[in-house]
């Protein structure tokens, strides 16, 4: 854990008692946001048919910590219960493998007076949220978290439900770098997912009904992949494989960084395929029932502009993304902090601050934040997430033609629509046209909520239009729709699709029937995503369908809607990712391997072997990488070259032809500045290959 998150705010801070009120919301007859709209130069699609994840009651979640002497005080709980947070986490990072709940005491580090965890509870309960509780594994014992949960949920009937066993372990020294204490002789990844078993035994044992989580390594963030000397693989496959079976959530940070606002504004960009990689292995080293293991996210922070508008830009686009794709709770670092640096941040301070509110500290030079309390732009994100995207509606897939134009939106229970956009464009107001498909807004002034560029509060009121909109330079702006028609009598949403017997060209998808509206259901529909609009694959009146025709090593997102015999459409189902596979027979067979990683870059060895009757006398293997941030940087035993994503390899003087049974070796090296998905399709001379 870097150092930043040890910062604890000094006692003479601490005793600080000035707050600073919330601003109360503007209302306005016409939102300055949305007035007199110019001629669109963005377009942004919604798809209300193609759905995403369901908004839980846990998305939005914060981090507090015991050296925080404002942790648990009704003001604090107030704003964030204000802001809509839903979950928080306690005691604080690192914090976790020090902490003794029952003495109060973090040997190490700094302990402020009235934060202990009845009274964290009671701000907890006051901001009408939900804990998530770091059992100390580093200087803990099983028992001791045992006792917790004990003292927590019988003893006090708190209900705490969710349990982490220890922060970034990892951290601990045995890949090289140390910041999380670890009083364990042993500190692999084996050891740390057996204790995790005995953490979960004990702690299931006072009280069933917990949810367990264990820490994983972020994809792309060190020392993801990195295989330690003597460990029998990387740190995730080792704790999944051990600790999946007792396991009921894993655990994930992201700091990603980022030398410049746009830099940071691209990361999220990044988030389907760490969430999809995650989910690859779970499924893959997790045991029976992989599906019922959920994603935590309970650190998030940014690089650039942590206090000003940047930092509140980069919250709405790492929350909506990570939400859109299931993670159940995403937990900011943190609600104070303590200033690192002031600077001028897109013509406001910054102080370099991971706090949501200000902790009133003072820098070196003289430079002090605002009052204690005071909420920093992210705040106000997450305030305005809390407006755009309630518990209970579903996320549904939304774009734009402008990289600096963010779109998200939900769908609510009552029929609504609510739409997100961020202007990323620090100069320049942009006016978008939103198309819908799936969805019929009435033709009313739609609400309007806006949080600009060094503002204190949000604005709402109402404006513009439901298919046009301007949004200020540095802006989020919410609009809430309503349907041209009554959602009554609709049938309800199919059920989780499934897939089974998927092959390199067809999968067959089966999903539980939906319930009839007024009107019988006439048939289903599946739909895969294509960016933000929908294809129709196919229909049936059945509940199961083959879809064929499907291309190898592809990924595929697709819901089902469910249509009545009025021509009444359902909401879409949850979605279904799957993946196909390579030809189960071919004249040839390819294995990649990774043979070392180092978490921004990896070496591969690709192993061809000739599984048919004839020789191969001269040879290309062609693959493409699964996403954009993966590149070729030299190889041997061939001639390589990449253009786009996709990369080529032909043979070299010693390895021209490949006789039958015969296996060639070749090798590369390839950087990557994301989630790094490894290719699973491949073609020998135009010839689909098995993979090994």
């Amino acid at each position: 854990m870097p150092a930043h998150r040890f910062r604890r705010i000094t006692r003479a801070t601490a005793a600080v008692l000035v707050a600073a009120a919330l601003p109360a919301a503007t209302n306005a007859v016409t939102n300055a946001a949305s007035a007199a709209p110019d001629s669109p130069d963005v377009t942004v699609t919604v798809n209300a048919r193609a759905g995403l994840a369901t908004v839980p009651e846990t998305a939005l979640g914060v981090n507090h910590a015991v050296w925080d002497s404002e942790l648990g005080t009704n003001t604090v709980a107030d704003l964030l219960g204000r802001a809509g947070v839903r979950m928080m986490r306690y005691p604080g990072g690192s914090y976790g493998d020090i902490y003794h709940w029952k003495t109060h005491t973090a040997p190490g580090g700094y302990v402020a007076p009235n934060t202990d965890f009845d009274t964290f509870m009671g701000g907890v309960r006051r901001a009408g949220a939900q804990p998530i509780i770091i059992a100390n594994y580093g200087t803990g014992t099983a028992q001791e978290a045992a006792d917790w949960v004990r003292y927590a949920n019988i003893t006090k009937g708190y209900g705490a439900r969710y349990w982490e066993i220890g922060n970034e372990l990892y951290g601990n020294g045995h890949y090289g770098n140390g910041w999380e204490a670890d009083d364990h002789p042993d500190k692999s990844p084996t050891t740390y997912a057996t204790e995790v078993v005995a953490y979960a035994e004990a702690m299931k044992a006072v009280d069933p009904t917990i949810k367990v989580g264990a820490v994983l390594t972020t994809p792309a963030n060190w020392p993801d992949a990195v295989v330690a000397e003597g460990d029998p693989a990387s740190w995730n496959q080792t704790v999944l494989s051990i600790a999946g079976p007792h396991i009921d959530f894993v655990i994930v940070h992201w700091y990603p960084g980022g030398a410049t606002a746009a830099e940071t504004f691209a990361k999220p960009d990044q988030v389907g395929d760490m969430i999809y990689l995650v989910r690859q292995q779970i499924s893959r080293y997790a045991g029976a029932n992989p599906e019922r293991i959920g994603i935590a996210m309970t650190e998030l922070n940014t690089s650039v502009g942590r206090n000003t508008q940047p930092g509140a830009l980069f919250a709405a686009e790492a929350y909506t993304a990570l939400l859109e794709n299931g993670v159940f709770t995403v937990d900011w670092w943190n609600v104070h902090n303590g200033p690192g640096k002031a600077s001028t941040v897109a013509g406001y301070p910054d102080y370099d601050d991971f706090g949501l509110l200000s902790s009133a500290g003072c820098l070196p030079d003289g430079t002090c934040e605002p009052p204690l309390n005071t909420p920093f732009a992210p705040y106000h994100a997450l305030r305005m997430l809390s407006l755009f995207a309630r518990p209970g509606d579903q996320l549904v897939r939304a774009g734009t033609d402008e990289s600096l134009v963010g779109a998200h939106a939900v769908r609510r229970p009552n029929g609504d629509l609510a739409v997100l956009l961020t202007n990323k464009d620090p100069d320049n107001a942009r006016t978008v046209s939103i198309d819908y498909a799936g969805y019929t807004p009435a033709a009313t002034t739609p609400q309007v909520h806006t949080f600009t560029n060094g503002a204190t509060g949000i604005t709402s009121g109402t404006g513009g239009t439901a298919t046009t909109q301007t949004l200020p330079p540095y802006s989020l702006t919410t609009i809430v729709l309503h349907p041209a028609s009554p959602a009554a009598g609709l049938p309800g949403a199919p059920g989780q699709p499934t897939a089974s017997a998927v092959t390199d060209r067809s999968a067959t998808i089966t999903w539980p029937a939906a319930a009839p509206g007024r009107h019988p259901i006439a048939k289903y529909e599946v739909h895969r995503q294509v960016g933000a609009i929908s294809e129709q694959w196919t229909e049936t009146t059945g509940t199961s369908v083959t879809v064929h025709n499907l291309a190898p090593g592809t990924r595929y997102t697709v819901n089902v809607v469910a249509r009545d015999t009025a021509g009444g459409v359902s909401w879409s189902s949850p979605p279904l990712t799957l993946t196909t596979g390579s030809p189960a027979d071919s004249t040839c067979a390819v294995r990649l391997s990774t043979v070392n990683d180092w978490s921004s870059g990896f070496v591969g060895g690709v192993d061809i072997t000739n599984t048919g009757t004839e020789p191969v006398t001269g040879w290309t293997l062609t693959f493409s990488w699964p996403t954009g941030w993966q590149k070729l940087t030299s190889g041997w035993s061939g001639t390589w070259a990449q253009e786009g994503t996709t990369v080529t390899v032909t043979n070299s003087d010693g390895n021209r032809t490949i006789e039958p049974n015969a296996t060639v070796n070749a090798g590369f090296v390839a950087d990557y500045t994301g989630p790094n998905v490894l290719p699973t399709a491949f073609t020998l001379n135009g010839v689909g290959c098995r993979t090994a």
